[in-house]
């Protein structure tokens, strides 16, 4: 399997992207290609250049680029002169997508949700449970953990611990406590524990929460993975405390892990689920937020959004829950090919002992190289030699994989081959930019 990334010697010309785009684009820096066409797991640019795609949309493309049973669907559907948008409308696309979602992934799992449609990012999903926990319980403050995203809107931002995104704000992010994540101040704290302290002495100065906000998996905190016993006790103690659990899964969620939900596995329920990413399957903008039926106290219009009504992304979110979810195969191939890339990431990990840490669960792994300057190099030898890879955690200094959950296992291996190269010669000499 041949990977063929463009030569350095000609680069494109991106004139046009550095006279009329924003400064604020990223990707785009590490990345300076002009890419024109993806199928599967691969991207190709202008000048023949193709990739094998490790970052997937940020897990955005959970199944792939263009996945063939979705784009057809979508194609059907346009052809037919389908809706397009309809604010909150019903629709036939939208009917489909609900009863999917209700026959396949929440009635399986004893799940009863209302679906809230909020806009189309997660950002928005956020921001609507945040919203809806205080309206609920009259409070105003949101427990969020360390090293959590969880948007850049103003709520959404105030409950991210990025310190150099917080400061985009340009005012006070307010009403948030920002408490210790599992494990970090170590193993051998439960900060579960710490938090229940601090909730149950009434002279914390820890005003009683809203909600408690988290993610199973922290994908831009650095794949910091919340073990089981420490959510089902967050779990407990926001119900003890008259707390909503709010789970943000928008980046974990839709299999990444292995499950359709990251929660899963812990066996709890979560008040207020939010997801978006990979919801719609073919990377089409769609966010949800799910909450409990009691919990639905909206008046009305109290929240809306103009694109909450995107049908394009109902009849691909409903073609890749039917697809994908209704029976056990999927699943058990993405964890098999979880076990795969740990294993493989262990090996490639392996020659530099304490240096090194295996992050992440499932899909959604990587390793933590212990600076930003060589995840950097590593991450940048890769992009040369044919491979899209980010890095993630508070200092960049995780080399994130987020492979699509569609990808063969020879092409699984061929990226990681490639990595343990990249390591390797990161790892052997100084960098030197010439040299790649």
């Amino acid at each position: 399997m041949s990977i063929m990334p463009m030569p350095t010697a000609t680069p494109p010309d991106v004139s046009t992207f550095d006279r009329l785009e924003s400064r604020v684009r990223s990707y785009s820096r590490s990345m300076p290609r002009l890419f024109t066409k993806a199928e599967g797991s691969w991207m190709e640019d202008a000048q023949g250049g193709r990739y094998l795609d490790f970052l997937s949309g940020c897990s955005s493309l959970n199944y792939g680029h263009n996945h063939p049973v979705l784009k057809q669907a979508l194609l059907d559907y346009i052809a037919a002169d389908g809706v397009t948008h309809s604010l909150d409308l019903h629709t036939e696309a939208k009917e489909e997508f609900l009863a999917e979602l209700d026959k396949t992934i929440l009635k399986p799992r004893g799940l009863s949700y209302r679906a809230m449609f909020t806009g189309p990012t997660g950002t928005n999903a956020v921001e609507a449970a945040l919203k809806l926990a205080r309206k609920v319980t009259g409070r105003q403050n949101v427990i969020a953990f360390t090293n959590g995203f969880h948007g850049m809107t103003l709520g959404a931002l105030a409950c991210t611990g990025n310190a150099g995104k917080r400061g985009g704000a340009g005012v006070p992010l307010s009403h948030v406590s920002h408490e210790p994540f599992d494990g970090y101040f170590g193993p051998d704290v439960d900060t579960a524990d710490l938090l229940e302290q601090r909730l149950s002495d009434p002279s914390s100065g820890l005003d009683k929460p809203a909600a408690i906000l988290i993610e199973s998996v922290q994908g831009e905190g650095g794949l910091n993975v919340a073990s089981t016993p420490w959510l089902r006790k967050i779990a407990d103690l926001a119900k003890r405390h008259g707390a909503l659990l709010i789970l943000d899964d928008i980046q974990a969620g839709c299999g990444r892990t292995g499950n359709f939900f990251s929660f899963e596995e812990a066996g709890i329920k979560p008040d207020i689920v939010t997801l978006a990413k990979s919801l719609s399957g073919m990377g089409l903008p769609f966010a949800l937020t799910l909450i409990k039926p009691e919990l639905d106290q909206w008046k009305p219009g109290e929240h809306n959004g103009t694109f909450r009504g995107n049908n394009h992304a109902f009849i691909t979110a409903a073609a890749a829950i039917r697809h994908f979810w209704r029976d056990d195969k999927f699943a058990s191939e993405v964890k098999a090919k979880g076990d795969f890339l740990a294993e493989r990431l262990a090996e490639i990990a392996a020659p530099y002992g304490d240096e090194f840490r295996l992050k992440g669960r499932g899909m959604m792994r990587g390793i933590d190289v212990g600076s930003g300057d060589l995840a950097d190099r590593i991450t940048s030898a890769a992009f040369a030699r044919g491979l899209i890879v980010e890095t993630s955690g508070p200092h960049d200094e995780v080399v994130k994989i987020l492979a699509p959950l569609t990808i063969s296992r020879e092409e699984l291996a061929t990226g990681l081959d490639l990595l343990e190269q990249c390591v390797t010669a990161a790892m052997s000499r100084p960098y030197s930019a010439a040299a790649e």
